[in-house]
């Protein structure tokens, strides 16, 4: 009787990132290819290629340069396309949908999830992302209306960000220059979200370990300084990140 066998996939890895800074700087990048490089030691995955994209997930991946040829390697090399997590491939139920009529392929993140487990998330994650979008522009509303109401910290705060737009524009103007400030906070967030989670899978169950463990991988707080335990919590409330459960964050 044989026992034991293990069938080895061959796999080919891709990542994202959305700008050229994060590509240059390797935040987010290396966070994902330790992501990968974990679920292949755990899998029984061997990596055969590797494509690295700097572009915006809005594209389809076979509509990005190193995507293309990333599905091209896939077909060639008769292997499976692996990435760290389900928006790297893309934020759009569409295309996902369409990459899974195409070829195979697995999310470092939820590495037994199956075709329909796979479709579900991507639908609950732009649904999430919907949501995101809506509770910014309330909560830029809900600022300038407690600057209105003559709340000084509300005053100060849209005088910070906005201070040097203000001159010659709309109450229109002014609005959209707070959004995109905002979005751009947004888009911080989101490039650390892997760093922290991968702190919290490698063990750190406090704000504080997570806080040592971003400082000594060298990732900056969004003023290029270091990490404090009350910074990791913002971020984390922000983020939705939790601690496993029955861990406390103290």
């Amino acid at each position: 009787m044989i026992t034991n066998i293990t069938n080895t996939i061959d796999v080919v890895s891709y990542c994202r990132v959305s700008s050229q800074g994060q590509g240059e700087s390797g935040l987010g990048l290396e966070a994902q290819r330790e992501y990968i490089a974990r679920a292949a030691q755990q899998n029984g995955w061997n990596i055969v290629g590797e494509f690295v994209d700097v572009v915006s997930g809005k594209l389809a991946i076979e509509d990005r340069p190193e995507g293309k040829n990333a599905l091209a390697a896939c077909k060639k090399l008769k292997a499976q396309l692996v990435v760290a997590k389900l928006d790297r491939l893309s934020r759009s139920v569409h295309h996902i949908a369409r990459l899974m009529e195409q070829t195979e392929f697995k999310v470092a993140t939820m590495p037994q999830a199956k075709t329909f487990e796979l479709h579900l998330f991507a639908a609950l994650a732009q649904q999430e992302r919907e949501f995101i979008a809506n509770r910014t522009k309330e909560a830029l509303a809900a600022l300038q209306k407690r600057a209105d109401d003559g709340d000084v910290q509300s005053v100060e705060k849209i005088a910070r960000r906005t201070d040097a737009l203000e001159k010659g524009r709309t109450a229109a103007n002014r609005a959209k220059g707070n959004e995109v400030i905002q979005e751009r906070v947004n888009s911080w967030q989101e490039s650390v979200r892997d760093p922290i989670d991968l702190c919290i899978r490698k063990g750190g169950r406090t704000l504080q370990q997570v806080a040592d463990c971003l400082n000594g991988k060298g990732i900056t707080t969004s003023r290029g300084g270091n990490w404090t335990s009350i910074q990791v919590s913002r971020v984390m409330k922000n983020l939705t990140l939790q601690f496993p459960a029955k861990d406390a964050a103290l």
